[in-house]
């Protein structure tokens, strides 16, 4: 698979709250980094944050600003929007780093500020 086919396939998933089709897109070892909290994530921690977050939220969007393949993977900036459970829309910018291996996500590094999502997020 050509990496930015992947790209488009992962984004495409998240966004559609596809998890086995997302975790088909990692890498079994993948590890998920987020600025925000200086934390790295597995795989499956990283899915659990996604089903957290289609529990809490009607749609997700992903707007996709710029992206492109770098050397051993691809850059993506997109805008994320949220629409929460009552209807109103949140969003937040992001930057990826991906790294690819073996066709495969081997490792994201996140750089968000989550807080403009958190209303969305909170209990119904």
């Amino acid at each position: 698979m050509e990496i930015l086919e992947l790209a488009k396939r992962f984004i495409d998933c998240l966004g559609e709250g596809d998890v086995e089709g997302a975790r088909n897109c990692f890498h079994e070892d993948a590890e998920i980094w987020h600025d925000f909290d200086g934390k790295t994530q597995t795989r499956e921690e990283n899915l659990a944050t996604l089903v957290f977050m289609m529990s809490r939220t009607k749609k997700r969007e992903y707007e996709i600003l710029r992206l492109e393949e770098i050397q051993g993977g691809y850059l993506q900036r997109h805008t994320l929007h949220v629409t929460s459970q009552s209807d109103e829309t949140y969003s937040a910018e992001a930057l990826v780093i991906v790294t690819v291996k073996d066709d495969k996500i081997a490792r994201i590094e996140e750089f968000l500020n989550p807080a403009p999502l958190l209303p969305a997020l909170r209990a119904a």
